[in-house]
């Protein structure tokens, strides 16, 4: 009798499809899984430059009298104005006007998102420096150190007026940048914002000093020190000393706080970045004679003017400009919702940000009333701080050595695009952990950030971008 099976054997190819199918349909599973991940990431992500159409500053106080006012109008044209030659221009300059510096997210802001310097070298014999580009950030270079290893320090001009319209016969060479940089040489620093500038330049010394002590024992704890930038001697005010020219109050401009004064500010910014002279810097930075189209200083007081505005000179009118600019105006809901923002700036004092952004000052009795017992929600305590290798820029300005920086103050920092002295990062995290390296005093403070949970970090980032 014949045996008959009852099992079935497939075709050899049914195993293999279903396999494959099986596959298919996990490596389905698993990429929506990528995609769903990416689409709701839990980690905490910069929120960008705020995306609310108000740029929130540019404009001047609302209680400025008239003729405040109209100062403010006269500054804001000249700083606005590009500069020829036959006004003094170069012979070396980074730009021919203050605003192509200082135009995020308005006039008198920072630098913005297209770089004017790539437009300003076209078409004359200037190259464009390896590090500057298109999408910014505008830069000023400094070289560290001179041929023979003593410091430098000076801002190096990147373009001189050599082929431009009224420069004659001028020929001068840019500087070797080439050779710096590879001998790492070159260090870099972008445009300070100046809204709210005059508010700051009314702080109190003693207002200064006070909050320097106060949390004495919190700040200790983190590592957090600070000083003002300048140098006590024999407690005595005739003895103290600063290197950049002041008498021995409190300096608060700058990326190293090196500038006391707005006018002072603008006197050497006039003739350092665009080569213009003035009465607080009275002579040429180049003196190559064929390079001479102006009388010396540039611009000075008009005394033979017809009205009190037209007297005065220049770096007054800019000074006055950015005296009489009204501070940045946060946001209470954007981004991420009022809730997320208040629990932010709980945060932010929490880990001991507030430490060294101290978020308020008090004005003094000032000459202006629009500035005159006022307070001043600029997020710094105007101190100089060591930083640690990772930010070290080599440079000693007054009495701020090669590590230490002024706490950058806040207001207004979520409408600018770069971060840091040198404009390195446009990411507010990666400008956070930035602060922390090898001696900085700020180790302590990027510590507790890092321990936060991602929706603490988020919520401190949300309130970072509503200042």
């Amino acid at each position: 009798m014949v045996q008959c099976s009852t099992r079935v054997t497939p075709p050899r190819s049914w195993p293999d499809n279903a396999t494959r199918f099986f596959v298919l349909v996990t490596m389905g599973l698993l990429a929506l899984q990528v995609v769903m991940a990416s689409a709701f990431d839990p980690r905490a992500q910069d929120p960008g430059v705020r995306a609310d159409t108000a740029p929130g500053a540019g404009s001047p106080f609302a209680t400025l009298t008239t003729h405040e006012n109209e100062f403010f109008l006269a500054g804001k044209h000249d700083f606005v104005e590009a500069d020829g030659v036959d006004e003094g221009l170069g012979p070396r300059l980074n730009l021919d006007s203050c605003g192509g510096c200082h135009s995020q997210p308005e006039i008198g802001g920072t630098s913005p998102a297209v770089n004017p310097q790539i437009a300003f070298a076209s078409g004359v014999p200037d190259g464009v420096p390896p590090f500057i580009t298109l999408a910014g950030p505008i830069r000023e270079a400094r070289f560290v150190r001179n041929s023979d290893g003593t410091p430098d320090g000076g801002v190096h001009a990147l373009f001189t007026i050599t082929g431009r319209t009224g420069a004659g016969t001028c020929s001068i060479a840019q500087p070797d940048f080439a050779t710096q940089l590879a001998n790492h040489n070159v260090v870099f620093r972008i445009p300070t914002p100046t809204f709210g500038a005059g508010l700051i330049e009314q702080i109190p010394d003693s207002a200064i000093a006070a909050n320097r002590s106060a949390n004495s024992f919190a700040k200790a704890a983190l590592g957090i020190r600070g000083r003002p930038n300048f140098q006590l001697s024999g407690r005595t005010i005739t003895g103290q000393t600063n290197n950049n020219g002041n008498d021995g109050t409190i300096a608060r401009f700058g990326w190293k706080a090196q500038n006391k004064s707005l006018l002072l500010f603008s006197g050497e910014a006039y003739n350092v970045e665009m080569g213009i002279t003035n009465e607080l810097f009275q002579t040429e930075r180049d003196e190559t004679p064929n390079c001479q189209y102006g009388m010396v200083p540039n611009s000075i007081t008009n005394v033979e003017a017809a009205t009190t505005v037209e007297a005065v000179s220049a770096i007054e009118k800019f000074a006055m400009f950015m005296r009489f600019l009204a501070p940045p105006t946060p946001s209470i809901d954007t981004p991420g919702g009022t809730r997320s923002i208040i629990t932010g700036r709980i945060v932010f004092s929490v880990v001991g940000c507030a430490h060294c952004h101290t978020p308020s000052y008090i004005t003094g009795n000032s000459a202006v009333a629009a500035l005159r017992h006022q307070r001043v929600n600029l997020f710094s305590d105007l101190l100089i701080h060591d930083m640690g290798l990772g930010l070290a820029d080599g440079v000693t300005q007054g009495q701020a050595g090669p590590r230490e920086f002024r706490s950058a103050p806040l207001w207004g920092l979520g409408k600018r695009i770069f971060f840091l002295h040198d404009g390195r990062t446009s990411d507010l995290i990666t400008a956070i952990r930035a602060h922390a390296s090898i001696g900085s005093e700020a180790n302590g403070v990027v510590g507790n950030y890092i321990g936060l949970s991602e929706a603490q970090k988020q919520d401190l980032l949300n309130f970072l971008r509503s200042l």
